[in-house]
């Protein structure tokens, strides 16, 4: 009979520096389809059971005109759950409640950030005491990932055109 084999889980404290790699498979992540489908259920009711902070942002976002630009609530990326996700901007923002595992929130953010996901920290109490700071910083932060986004278009362009010479070294 062969050994029985345990799941071995790492100290999310050993690991809160190394943010894990992300290969790109079925579905866009290398997850199991059993996984994703666990990862959306979690999201919906943690939808159904949102923080207050987590409903005031939500109104806000539902009254606000972004544009093209939508925020998602409880947003799956990866194997990660964001609490608003956007995804033509490439931005997450995480709202940071009391009695978080912040080695695990870092350890998430680096593996977003690895695949061009840019996360922005909010603390619970800011957005309960002070929404229109929460707004601007948030409004600050999409500007930002507009201007990065037209940026790496630019270069993108840029190193797309053939030389002038027809010719190549």
């Amino acid at each position: 009979m062969s050994e029985k084999k345990t799941l071995k889980l790492k100290d999310p404290s050993e690991t809160a520096d190394e943010a894990p790699s992300i290969k790109k498979k079925g579905r866009g992540w290398e997850i199991s389809e059993s996984r994703l489908d666990a990862l959306h259920e979690r999201a919906r009711d943690m939808r159904r059971h949102s923080t207050e902070a987590h409903k005031a942002l939500a109104e806000k976002f539902a009254k606000a005109d972004l544009g093209r630009h939508k925020f998602t609530r409880h947003m799956v990326i990866g194997s990660a759950i964001v609490d608003f996700g956007c995804h033509s901007l490439g931005m997450a923002i995480d709202i940071d409640e009391e009695g978080e595992n912040e080695a695990l929130a870092k350890r998430r953010d680096k593996s977003l950030e690895a695949v061009g996901i840019r996360v922005m920290r909010i603390k619970a109490s800011d957005i309960l005491t002070d929404m229109d700071a929460v707004l601007a910083r948030i409004t600050a932060g999409m500007r930002m990932r507009i201007g990065d986004k037209q940026e790496a278009r630019r270069r993108h362009h840029q190193n797309s055109k053939p030389s002038k010479g027809g010719h190549h070294a």
